[in-house]
């Protein structure tokens, strides 16, 4: 008994084999709540909800508005005039940074009227000049990067222009200028509040954790109840997906600052307002910039979901594009959106990580020479342009803005390649689909849906036993209970057999990439170079080339899920595997041992809870993608929250159906988590 309580592996093989006894002896017509849990009460908790939430926006708080355009009063809610305002708002922020980029009368319209507008034509705001905005990008770049990072964002805006993208790009960033700033006073104000009281950072951690759990589309179906559609509804879905991680960083930075630092400050004599915005604050400078980093990011990653909503821009038309099959055009598409997402991961990581000089006492012109160049820039662009457009009025300005239908375009060139590519694989494409839907995928899934409830619980609560004890058995067998208690059991073995699919094959590569990669400098350094342009991709654009290669079809979903998920796995293996102690190696190599022993027997155990933490990216990334996966045809939970977006009473289902997919992962990552945290104290790195 002694020798099966020390060895987990003893007690797994035991609970494998009471799970597999246990789904051969429940019968699935006879099993009863053994086998499905029978309609119950928590089967109105998606009407519970969508009540609820009716009534917050029309029941609750009643008051009188006066309308002054009507002359009348009329009933209200406070819910529905604080979201009225709240979308007006951020609509004219939008409209007016869309303006200022692209030109209009909107913003002119909203301080007078349209009869102004038409009476005064000079009474608009004129488009910024893409050559301006390009000449903006060199000068940037080169101030926070350097030479190499100048000509990336510079080319990258001129690309955006020619290839005819330049309207949706400045309509996309315009979504993102707003979303941003917003997103990062939000996660920094709660952020603050939370380092500074205890009990309100326990309060947040949970809400946190499964925030960053939830599916992306389950943001959009309360934003679109509360909101309605468009531009604005997007830009609040994208600040709610995007604020967590920058209220975790900003406390993770001030958690950072040193007692010595602290002390300094508290014995020069600030007070407490000072302390933070002196002392505390600009010493965290550098984890609050990579927060901003996170939120740019997690942005754009929204920019295409929000299009679901009526968010303007390179998302929308990547939607369509992809709705119409046509590929070539969404791949022009895709390459503007992992411009930006590039461009603006790479200026905002230079400028986390770019030294402030404080003690510079440079002459005016100097100290601000990059303003002074932008300004003269803009001033020659825009006069140029103006006087084109003088000279030349019936004629297209290509000075200003080039038109979509004026630009250069491949699209036909790669709508060839697919046809060729279509026409010349079509049998083996089709062959190899043939052999893994049904020799692989199908049998897979059949032996999910075969699971019985009370098997899956137990076998979940032993897990949790096995790796964390009671307490990491009661949570995680919570987690899957409330899904077992919902109608859609089954939809969720679906989604549970496809992350499990795709982790397999995803961890398999990424390790194996990983470990070879180590084994040599120079592929070291490309490989982490490849992992962090792969990670600044949206996760959309990943089902870009498999449905050009495979169609649209399960396999496609989880070919793009595996690429999507393979670099986080193979990301940690390369850091976990360089991190172990050169001393370790070296002892190692002194006793003996060959590199292939070294390897298996010093390096990789010292390195496995870094891997851990890969492995557990790799669930969540799994879980996230084959979610959005839902949008090319699959029955999981992802279908049915995308239906709920368009159910008039879809509220409560999606945001229940959000739950069970945010519960899902966050099993995975407590199980996972706690596995890595025993690892390295039995290691003594903890």
């Amino acid at each position: 008994m002694q020798y099966f309580t020390q060895h987990k592996w003893l007690q797994f093989i035991a609970l494998l084999a009471v799970f597999f006894a246990l789904v051969m002896a429940i019968d699935p017509t006879t099993g009863g709540n053994l086998w499905r849990l029978q309609e119950n009460l928590f089967w109105l908790l998606p009407d519970a909800v969508n009540d609820s939430l009716k009534y917050l926006i029309n029941d609750f708080w009643v008051v009188d508005i006066y309308d002054a355009e009507l002359d009348l009063t009329e009933e209200s809610t406070m819910m529905k005039e604080f979201t009225r305002t709240l979308s007006g708002v951020v609509l004219f922020c939008i409209n007016l940074i869309r303006e200022l980029l692209l030109g209009g009368v909107k913003t002119v319209v909203a301080f007078t009227s349209w009869d102004f507008v038409s009476e005064n034509e000079w009474a608009r705001i004129p488009a910024l000049p893409w050559t301006a905005f390009a000449a903006g990008a060199f000068l940037i770049g080169h101030y926070l990067g350097g030479r190499n990072l100048s000509i990336l964002a510079g080319t990258s805006i001129i690309y955006i222009a020619v290839f005819g993208q330049w309207t949706p790009a400045m309509q996309t960033l315009s979504f993102v200028l707003v979303a941003v700033p917003l997103s990062v006073f939000l996660g920094l104000v709660l952020g603050i509040c939370a380092y500074k009281s205890k009990t309100f950072e326990s309060i947040l951690a949970p809400l946190l954790n499964v925030a960053q759990s939830m599916p992306h589309f389950s943001y959009l179906i309360p934003v679109v109840v509360f909101f309605g559609i468009g531009d604005h509804a997007g830009a609040i879905s994208t600040v709610i997906f995007a604020t967590p991680p920058m209220i975790r960083l900003t406390i993770l930075g001030l958690k950072k600052v040193s007692p010595e630092v602290l002390e300094a400050g508290m014995m020069s004599g600030c007070s407490p307002r000072q302390l933070m915005f002196k002392v505390l604050i600009p010493t965290a400078r550098h984890d609050i910039l990579i927060g901003v980093n996170q939120v740019i990011m997690q942005c754009l990653a929204m920019a295409v979901i929000a299009s679901f909503i009526g968010a303007r821009g390179l998302g929308y038309d990547l939607l369509v594009s992809l709705n119409t099959l046509n590929i070539g055009e969404a791949l022009e598409l895709g390459v503007s959106i992992v411009l930006i997402a590039v461009v603006l991961d790479k200026l905002s990581l230079a400028w986390a990580n770019k030294q402030a000089d404080y003690f510079a006492d440079l002459p005016f012109h100097l100290h601000h020479k990059y303003s002074l160049a932008f300004l003269g820039i803009l001033v020659f662009t825009s006069v140029i342009a103006y006087v084109a457009s003088v000279l030349f009025p019936d004629k297209s300005n290509y000075l200003y803005v080039i038109a979509e239908s004026q630009g250069f375009t491949t699209k036909d060139f790669w709508d060839l390649i697919v046809d060729w590519i279509i026409t010349n694989s079509y049998q083996s494409v089709q062959s190899f689909n043939f052999f893994m839907i049904t020799s692989i995928l199908m049998p897979m899934k059949e032996a999910y849906l075969a699971m019985p409830v009370a098997a899956t619980l137990f076998l979940v609560a032993g897990i949790g036993f096995i790796i964390g004890g009671l307490r990491s058995a009661i949570i995680v067998t919570a987690f899957i209970a409330f899904i077992a208690l919902t109608p859609w059991w089954d939809r969720a073995l679906i989604t549970a057999y496809m992350v499990t699919f795709a982790v397999i094959i995803s961890v398999i590569i990424g390790c194996t990439v990983g470990v070879l990669c180590s084994r040599n400098q120079r592929a070291t350094k490309v490989m982490l170079l490849i992992c962090d342009t792969f990670q600044t991709f949206p996760s959309f654009v990943y089902l870009i080339p498999v449905i050009m290669l495979f169609g649209v079809s399960d396999l496609s979903v989880l070919i793009a899920v595996i690429v999507y998920a393979t670099i986080p796995a193979t990301r940690y293996t390369v850091e976990g595997l360089r991190n172990v102690p050169q001393s370790l190696q070296e002892a190692g190599s002194m006793s003996g041992v060959n590199r292939m022993q070294r390897l298996f027997h010093i390096e990789l155990p010292l390195a496995f809870p870094h891997i851990l933490l890969g492995i557990n990216q790799t669930v969540i990334f799994s879980l996230f993608m084959v979610i959005i996966g839902a949008f090319i045809g699959t029955d999981d939970l992802g279908q049915l929250i995308m239906q709920s977006l368009s159910q008039a009473n879809g509220m409560g289902q999606g945001i229940v159906l959000g739950l069970c997919v945010a519960f899902i992962g966050l099993a995975a990552d407590h199980l996972i988590h706690t596995w890595a945290q025993q690892r390295k104290k039995a290691l003594g790195i903890a």
